[in-house]
């Protein structure tokens, strides 16, 4: 009995001498409470961290990226995500960093179109109103989302949103799962699935404003921008897509090249011009559903160029132009007009209402999947 009991203390010892001698690993994926819904449901903040030094912190409040840290050119790390400190101030109305859903962009025939033989409304705040907006209602930039972590050398976080049939008049129970991963390679992955079990539609964002110069530390204009994509969505007055699909060829949306932002920005052009800056659909080169390269940011001071890489048909510029904006943002920095472009990979917009665009129908048999990456490195 002495010599089994002494056996068992030695193997005890030798397995805490085992654990001790192990490499202390700080966890790469943590979460925080970040306060509370107006029904008292936690909001929560999550750090992912990367190896080599890109850090994304995302709250489950609109399943948004409130920091995105990124190595510049001096080693030091960068804030590119316009947003706030505190989850009340997302509260109040913003998609600064959101998942937009159901569907993103606007919604013409004030806020209908047609599916399976029947025109589906979906609910407007304003009765007179010519379209929905960002999913309307239904909103998926001002829910909360389940986040379940997942530990590892690339930490992901994985977040669930069920939005009921007949949620803002769309129609049909979809569960959606949006991942965002931070790799080795110092790029933020987004997977989105959506499966419903009955025919709707469905077009995922995210709508992060990017300011590779720092949030708040100035505007846009001596950045470039290269698109890569020979067509784009006209709009209307409304910014409404027309259903024409047009060739950027002699136009100032000709970003095949990399173009300063800045000497587009007040373009005559009618569909910068009417926008007050650049917001405008652009359809991606190559075979949508295949992960391939959409658009490319640089910033010249801080060295911080974004590769947006995506299986999406299309890629929403914008500027972030309208009117003149002032709003105060982290660390009561100012934020205003052409302080951060956003690059929205999407489907084609209204697409329900275009039978000419690709179909954003998603049924029982067909769910949703699509993929975007958006790689950083400096020089």
């Amino acid at each position: 009995m002495k010599r089994c009991l002494g056996s068992a203390m030695a193997l005890s010892l030798l397995a805490a001498m085992l654990l001790l001698a192990r490499p202390v690993q700080a966890a790469n994926i943590t979460a925080a409470d970040w306060g509370a819904m107006p029904d008292g449901r936690k909001v929560q903040l999550f750090t992912l961290t990367g190896a080599n030094g890109l850090e994304a912190r995302i709250t489950n409040y609109g399943a948004r990226i409130v920091n995105l840290y990124v190595p510049d050119r001096k080693g030091a790390k960068t804030d590119v995500e316009l947003g706030f400190d505190d989850a009340a101030s997302y509260l109040k109305g913003s998609v600064f960093g959101a998942v937009i859903g159901r569907t993103v962009g606007r919604i013409g025939h004030g806020g209908s179109f047609p599916l399976d033989g029947k025109t589906i409304q979906l609910e407007k705040r304003n009765p007179d109103a010519k379209f929905v907006i960002h999913g309307g209602t239904a909103a998926f930039a001002s829910k909360l989302w389940e986040a379940r972590m997942r530990e590892g050398a690339e930490p992901s976080l994985v977040l669930t949103l069920v939005s009921p049939d007949g949620d803002g008049g769309y129609p049909g129970k979809l569960t959606t799962t949006v991942t965002y991963t931070v790799t080795r390679k110092n790029e933020l992955k987004i997977d989105y699935r959506a499966a419903s079990d009955r025919p709707t539609i469905v077009n995922l964002t995210n709508h992060s404003y990017f300011a590779l110069q720092g949030e708040g530390n100035g505007d846009i204009s001596n950045q470039t921008l290269q698109v890569f994509a020979d067509k784009y969505l006209p709009q209307d007055a409304d910014n409404l897509v027309t259903g024409d699909i047009a060739r950027v060829d002699g136009t100032p949306l000709d970003f095949r090249k990399p173009v300063r932002i800045g000497d587009v920005l007040h373009s005559l052009f009618p569909q910068i011009a009417m926008r007050g800056g650049i917001d405008i659909c652009m359809i991606v080169n190559g075979k949508p559903g295949t992960l391939r390269r959409a658009a490319i940011l640089r910033d010249p001071d801080t060295g911080i160029t974004m590769d947006v890489s995506t299986t999406q048909p299309a890629i929403q510029l914008y500027s972030d132009g309208i009117g003149n904006r002032t709003q105060i943002g982290k660390g009561g920095k100012t934020y205003r007009t052409f302080y951060s472009m956003s690059l929205e990979t999407e489907g084609y917009l209204d697409a329900s209402n275009h039978p000419n665009f690709p179909s954003s129908e998603v049924t029982p048999a067909r769910p949703y999947h699509e993929i975007t990456v958006f790689g950083f490195s400096r020089n």
